[in-house]
C-alpha cells in the first residue's frame, strides 16, 4: 500500500470516502481521478487488480494523494471493495468504477441525501453514457423469465417498444423507468454506489463468491433482507461509460454474468426458481449457439466471423457447465 500524502484541494468533507476498483482501465482512471480531485473527499483509495497497462504507475506519478493498493492477482470487484473499504473510517462511501465521470458538487449532494435519509444503505445516482442519454440502473431482482428477457434480443426490444408507444406503463417497469425523482428501488446497478459503511458493515460487506457481477445485486439484497433501504436519487448526474474493463474480455465475461446470475438464484431463490431458471438458460444458450451456427455459414468477414466463434464457445461452455451440474 502507497500511503496518501495531503490533498491538493484545500478543505476536506471528512465524513465521505472515494473508492475505485480499476483493472486495465489507465486512461479511463486517469479521468475519473481526474473528475474527483475538486471535491475533496477525507479519502480517495484505488484498488488495482494487478494491472498490466500502466494503471499502477500512473496512479503513483500523477496522484501522489491517492492511497493505492495494488494487488498482485485479480481478486474480483466485491472482494477489492471489501479491501479498500475495510482500510478507511470514513462514515460514507462512494464506489466508483473507473470508468466513471464526476460532476462538481456530486459529493456533496449524495452525502446530504444520506444525511436526509438514515435508513438508505445505498444510494445510485442517475447515469448517463458518455453521449448523454439514460443509462438504466434501478433493477428488480432477477426471476426465470427477466433473466430469459435480460438475456435475449427481447429486452431490448420490449424497451424500445415501451418507451416510444407506451409511455404510461414505462414508470411500472424498471428497465424503462425515466429516473427523473428520488424513490425506493429494489437493488442499484454498482457503477457508482454512495454507502452508508454502518449498513455495509453489518451485512458483512461483498460476497466474495461473486467475481464479477450480481455482486452490487446481492448486496442490496442481503441489506433489504436487513431491514435496510436502497434508494435511486438524481441529485446529480454521473457519466459512466461502461465496458471498459470487461470489454477486453467480451467472451469471458459473458460467461461470467451468467454464473453470477446461477449463483445469485443459488443464494436466494426457491429451488423451483433455479430450476425453471436452467432450463431457461439451457434453452436461450442452445438457441444462441445454433444461431451462431448458421450465421457462420453466411457471413465472410473476419471480423465478424471471429466475434460470432468466440460467442458460440462462450454459448457452449455455458450450457455444457449446466448439463453437468443439472
Amino acid at each position: 500500500m502507497i500511503s496518501a500524502t495531503g490533498h491538493p484541494y484545500g478543505t476536506v468533507d471528512k465524513s465521505i470516502a472515494i473508492i475505485i476498483i480499476n483493472y486495465n482501465t489507465c486512461r479511463e482512471l486517469q479521468a475519473c481521478l481526474g473528475s474527483i480531485g475538486p471535491e475533496a473527499a477525507s479519502q480517495v483509495i484505488v484498488v488495482d487488480n494487478d494491472s498490466s497497462d500502466g494503471s499502477v504507475e500512473m496512479v503513483k506519478s500523477r496522484y501522489p494523494w491517492v492511497s493505492l493498493h495494488g494487488n498482485r492477482t485479480n481478486l474480483g470487484y466485491g472482494a477489492a471493495a471489501n479491501q479498500a473499504i475495510a482500510g478507511c473510517s470514513a462514515q460514507y462511501v462512494v464506489l466508483l468504477n473507473s470508468d466513471t465521470l464526476l460532476q462538481t458538487g456530486a459529493l456533496t449532494a449524495l452525502c446530504r441525501y444520506l444525511d436526509e435519509h438514515p435508513q438508505a444503505s445505498i444510494v445510485g445516482p442517475r447515469l448517463v453514457n458518455a453521449d448523454g442519454t439514460l443509462q438504466a440502473s434501478c433493477y428488480a431482482f432477477p426471476k426465470p423469465l427477466d433473466t430469459f428477457l435480460e438475456n435475449s434480443s427481447v429486452a431490448v426490444f420490449l424497451g424500445r417498444l415501451i418507451r416510444r408507444y407506451v409511455p404510461g406503463i414505462r414508470r411500472l417497469y424498471w428497465r424503462t423507468w425515466p429516473h427523473d425523482s428520488a424513490a425506493i428501488v429494489p437493488w442499484v446497478k454498482g457503477a457508482v454506489l454512495a454507502m452508508r459503511r454502518e449498513a455495509f458493515e453489518a451485512v458483512g460487506g461483498f460476497d466474495e463468491s461473486f467475481f464479477m457481477y450480481f455482486e452490487d445485486a446481492d448486496l442490496c439484497y442481503r441489506m433489504k433482507k436487513a431491514g435496510w433501504e436502497i434508494h435511486f436519487t438524481p441529485v446529480t448526474t454521473i457519466i459512466h461509460v461502461g465496458g471498459a474493463s470487461t470489454d477486453q474480455l467480451r467472451t469471458d465475461m459473458a460467461v461470467q454474468l451468467l454464473h453470477s446470475t446461477d449463483l445469485f438464484y443459488q443464494r436466494h431463490s426457491s429451488r423451483w426458481s433455479i430450476g425453471i431458471m436452467s432450463i431457461m438458460v439451457k434453452i436461450l444458450m442452445l438457441a444462441k449457439w445454433i444461431g451462431g451456427t448458421l450465421r457462420l455459414t453466411f457471413i465472410r468477414d473476419v471480423n465478424r466471423r471471429r466475434k460470432i466463434s468466440e460467442d458460440r464457445a462462450a454459448w457452449q461452455k455455458v450450457l455444457f457447465r449446466h448439463n453437468r451440474r443439472h
